[in-house]
């Protein structure tokens, strides 16, 4: 018998089972719990639906507020920066101490920065509630991370592309909603999705508690991992990780925070056209995210990093050239090229470093927010003196850094068992 959240997996007799079971967290030999994978990848959903929300908002700050660019980008950097400096250490923190309860904890923060959004009446508060928001991903990410991890039974890859296309779910449904409601309802609307912060923090309170009771969570520091390189080899493998991290998030800063801008200055769309557009391409962004895991658990991820690294080149550089009709097809494939990049980046860092599930998903989730927010402020001073088309122009280099997977060494990849 299962409940929403796995009811067997949370009985004493299920604990007590199989001493396997109840010992490895990520083994082959414990079972994947879909019904924690479902829940987890759903609050990921709602919690980067909010997000994706306050990007898509971003044209109506601009006139309300008078925003230049490049304060447009200061709003991302706010939000990217504060996640990514806290990430990793919490991350660091709940590996030796895990918080089960701190996920609808952290949920809180993320719905303090919406409604601070939706009254804010200057440039300054719309920062403090930019801020609130990225301290609710600082906590969110890594320990949903490691949930995924530990319900994958093995299937590392698959749990993590679970997880991630809810992300990138919730990622694309912000534009369509404030194309639906924010934009024809105003500032005070934005309130109104308090209600998905308020369901995501009842889901994520059942979900600490099958984590409270995970055996994995009662290891804490007694986990012993070793590790299967040299430490220079590991070294120098997670800063090309870091690398193509940064050619990835980087890129997809120039569509997430200005996609609407370019197509309205260059085909002279409407906003709500424009985002109807930023919604198709974060679409593909979910789709894609599913294929990567469960692909680099078959074939290896670094082959997976190749192809979703360096193979989407093509498709960027060619992108500033043609018509809308093309911008709307190439968007899509590099969306669902690229999106497979993370989960496989991912799985592949914590293998590298084992028992470090939080500190390496934290370092991951943290850097790539900050390229987020650091590509967003970069690139919209760079709008400001040049043109929007021109950042496209440049950023369609960025995936040619996906040739330093090369230098990536073999990891010992145990297969998933199904």
């Amino acid at each position: 018998m299962q409940t929403s959240i796995d009811k067997g997996a949370l009985s004493p007799s299920g604990a007590a089972a199989g001493s396997s079971t109840a010992t490895s967290a990520g083994t082959g030999a414990q079972r994947t719990v879909y019904s924690v994978l479902g829940a987890i990848s759903f609050s990921h959903l709602l919690n980067d639906m909010i997000q994706s929300l306050i990007l898509a908002i971003y044209p109506m700050f601009k006139s309300e507020f008078a925003l230049s660019f490049g304060q447009i980008g200061l709003i991302t950097l706010t939000y990217q920066v504060t996640a990514s400096l806290l990430q990793p250490l919490v991350g660091l923190y709940t590996d030796k101490h895990p918080k089960p309860y701190s996920l609808p904890v952290g949920m809180g923060f993320t719905l303090s920065g919406l409604l601070l959004m939706s009254v804010a009446g200057n440039f300054g508060t719309l920062l403090i509630a930019a801020a609130l928001v990225g301290c609710g991903s600082s906590v969110f990410h890594p320990e949903s991370s490691r949930v995924a991890r530990m319900a994958s039974g093995g299937k590392h890859g698959l749990a993590q592309s679970l997880f991630q296309v809810g992300g990138n779910a919730g990622s694309s449904l912000g534009p369509l909603l404030a194309a639906l409601v924010v934009i024809p309802h105003g500032q005070k609307s934005i309130a109104w999705f308090s209600a998905a912060a308020l369901v995501a923090m009842f889901v994520l309170a059942n979900i600490g508690r099958w984590y409270k009771r995970h055996p994995a969570t009662k290891k804490g520091r007694a986990q012993v991992a070793h590790a299967t390189l040299p430490r220079n080899k590991v070294i120098m493998a997670m800063s090309v990780l870091v690398l193509l991290v940064f050619s990835k998030y980087f890129y997809l800063a120039s569509i997430t925070s200005y996609f609407t801008f370019y197509l309205i200055s260059k085909f002279g769309l409407s906003v709500q056209a424009a985002q109807i557009h930023l919604f198709v391409f974060l679409a593909a962004v979910a789709a894609g995210t599913i294929i990567g895991g469960p692909v680099g658990d078959k074939v290896g991820r670094k082959a997976v990093i190749w192809v979703s690294i360096l193979g989407v080149a093509p498709f960027t550089l060619l992108m500033p050239y043609v018509n809308l009709f093309w911008t709307g097809v190439l968007s899509v494939i590099i969306g669902l090229v690229l999106a497979s990049a993370f989960s496989a980046i991912l799985v592949y860092a914590q293998e590298l470093i084992p028992g470090k599930v939080g500190m390496v998903a934290g370092l991951f989730f943290g850097f790539a927010f900050g390229m987020g927010g650091v590509g967003a402020a970069v690139l919209g001073q760079l709008a400001d003196a040049t043109s929007i088309d021109y950042v496209y122009k440049v950023c369609a280099f960025l995936p040619l850094l996906g040739v330093l997977t090369v230098m990536l060494p073999k990891t010992h990849e145990a297969p998933a068992k199904g």
